[in-house]
């Protein structure tokens, strides 16, 4: 550590100790640290395919472009909404990079197989037949209402797309994805602080129940190097949050729960998905990882 550390500090190769022959090879670090400086600037995930639900719009949709722009072939999945799904991969298009979008109202097991073949039907004129690297499950659904009122039907369809799509999604592609491949969950903050609890006691039951299947799907994958991780948003300015971003007096109740004290994009979500899903996440698995501004801390 103290050779890379004077490489660094000096920004020259001569402050290693002299020596009268040629260099002899020094530890993986070592080596790996000069072969970055002095490669060629690449595309951290040029040549992988990634498959992004929900990817029609909002977090889903910055998910996409982003892994797209990083070199990420792309799958946009969407369930009803066609003429988003397609806004999406025009955007990644006309940017220069590749994405299809592939239809798939996932909500139970039979759907999750029902739309694995519609994905091999359409990849293989944009990648590799069957294959992928990065899986981001993103779709799901926001339903709040009193705790006293709510009901059996609210709570099925959130378990239902929120928690229960992710579990098979991940088991049936699971064996596709290439070794040393990513997935990755979109949890909410909800699920580590009460935010509203009598109202969202429903959707943070199924938020909660998604970390705790990323942090057992980690142990599953890792026997290939996958890893696995949750990105908990806070209060993101999308279609879903409407409501809570609607006038100057709402927008100022969401910064005063922050650290960071203003609201949020789909684009920092977005960074925060492209860190894991690329080389540099690589030793990260089994983490929720905080994408809320820091608010309740």
């Amino acid at each position: 550590m103290l050779l890379l550390f004077r490489i660094s500090e000096q920004q020259n190769i001569h402050a290693f100790p002299a020596h009268s022959g040629p260099p002899t090879p020094g530890p993986a670090a070592y080596d790996r640290t000069l072969q970055m400086t002095h490669s060629p600037i690449s595309l951290p995930l040029q040549g992988k395919t990634a498959l992004v639900t929900g990817a029609g719009r909002g977090i889903g949709r910055a998910i996409a472009e982003r892994l797209a722009r990083d070199g990420a072939t792309v799958a946009v999945n969407y369930a009803r909404d066609a003429a988003s799904a397609e806004a999406t991969v025009a955007a990644i298009t006309a940017a220069g990079g590749r994405a299809v979008a592939v239809q798939g109202e996932l909500h139970d097991a039979a759907s999750v197989r029902a739309f694995v073949d519609t994905l091999d039907a359409a990849l293989p004129d944009t990648a590799r037949p069957g294959g992928l690297d990065v899986l981001v499950n993103n779709a799901g659904v926001f339903l709040a209402g009193p705790f006293a009122d709510f009901g059996e039907a609210e709570f099925d369809r959130q378990l239902a797309i929120n928690l229960k799509v992710p579990f098979f999604l991940a088991q049936t592609l699971l064996p596709r994805i290439a070794d040393g491949g990513r997935i990755v969950n979109i949890s909410s903050i909800v699920a580590r602080t009460a935010v509203m609890p009598e109202h969202v006691h429903a959707y943070a039951a199924s938020k909660a129940g998604l970390d705790g299947f990323t942090l057992y799907l980690a142990g599953i994958a890792a026997t290939r190097g996958i890893t696995v991780n949750s990105v908990r948003p806070g209060v993101i300015e999308t279609d879903m949050a409407a409501g809570m971003v609607a006038d100057e007096a709402s927008r100022d109740n969401v910064k005063a729960m922050q650290l960071l004290q203003r609201i949020a994009q789909p684009e920092d979500i977005a960074g925060i998905v492209a860190f894991l899903a690329g080389p540099d996440g690589g030793w990260t698995t089994g983490q929720f990882i905080d994408g809320s501004g820091g608010s309740r801390l």
